[in-house]
């Protein structure tokens, strides 16, 4: 008996660690399905120089053009309150107080660039161009310039980013002798399995089914009609906030608010909804692309799709 004992007691200790061990299992990168496509190397954002001039009182203008290089959706911006600092080649620094770097609260998709946004800042909707002005500065051959900014990538937990706990530090640092004016919008580097058709089904909270049903062209921009189908025993809402689009001239439409602040009607158990949304866009263009984020996995995280509304 005392030999039974001796084994008998090893042997539960390691039937214990792997049980143990079976509950902790992670499963790899890439073992799900992912809105984002196809993820490449998170090489962060890039800034691109597309003008460099002087503003009618005189001071320096650069314009800039943002792509998305993480490779999974992503927001940025500019630090609060941290000057851009503009070094020229002879090694002399001027601070550039007035930065407008960012995506105006947006998630752009991989691969996507953009050079502005809607704002309401002043109170109404407006587009802010992406551009640094240093006061009585002038670019003299071999300047930079420089802009710290923070991003946050991925899925949108709004319970971690609201405390920005998730958040990550870049630096941009842009040469200005290499100013680009032939750039493509909002697609610079294509990435397989991003764009989803418009009529793509997305799986949301409690296995529920957002859906784009409609797509009409009005006099101000875009009218969507949107359906939730909900399968489980219980009513909820599935919120997707108002839906910007970006398209071929590189600029977000719509005003960024928290996602579920919108309006959304509540589905009923085992029933279906259909709720609208607008928003403003000029009237020349047709290639668009809707930046979708929609609840899922749990509340208030969401998922990221582009889909294409190219000729509606």
């Amino acid at each position: 008996m005392a030999l039974k004992k001796v084994f008998f007691i090893p042997l539960l200790l390691v039937y214990m660690l792997v049980s143990l061990a079976c509950a902790y299992i992670v499963l790899p990168e890439g073992s799900e399905s992912s809105a984002a496509g196809a993820q490449a190397a998170n090489k962060g954002w890039a800034g691109i120089v597309t003008h460099v001039g002087e503003t009618p009182a005189g001071d320096l203008r650069i314009d800039v053009t943002m792509r998305n290089d993480t490779g999974v959706w992503s927001t940025m911006r500019a630090v609060d309150g941290k000057p851009a600092l503009l070094t020229g080649g002879d090694g002399k620094t001027t601070s550039c107080a007035t930065v407008f770097v960012g995506t105006g609260g947006h998630r752009l998709a991989p691969g996507f660039q953009m050079r502005g946004y809607t704002s309401d800042q002043s109170g109404q909707p407006e587009t802010q161009l992406l551009y640094v002005e240093c006061a009585g500065a002038v670019a003299a051959p071999g300047s930079t310039l420089t802009i710290d900014y923070i991003r946050f990538d991925g899925d949108l937990d709004y319970y971690v980013e609201v405390e920005e706990t998730n958040r990550v530090p870049g630096k941009l640092v842009l040469n200005l002798d290499e100013v680009v004016t032939d750039l493509t919008y909002p697609v610079a580097e294509p990435v397989d399995d991003l764009i989803r058709d418009s009529g793509t089904e997305m799986i949301a909270l409690s296995d529920n089914v957002i859906s784009l049903l409609d797509v009409q062209r009005t006099d101000a921009g875009f009218h969507f009609t949107w359906q939730n189908v909900n399968p489980s025993q219980f009513a909820l809402k599935t919120h997707i906030g108002i839906p910007p689009v970006i398209g071929a001239d590189g600029i977000i439409y719509g005003v960024y608010e928290t996602l579920d602040m919108a309006d959304v009607p509540l589905t009923p158990a085992q029933g279906s909804v259909t709720w609208d949304t607008e928003v403003a866009v000029p009237a020349d263009g047709d290639t668009f692309y809707i930046l979708l984020s929609v609840e899922s996995k749990k509340p208030r995280t969401y998922v990221n799709y582009a889909l294409e509304i190219t000729g509606e």
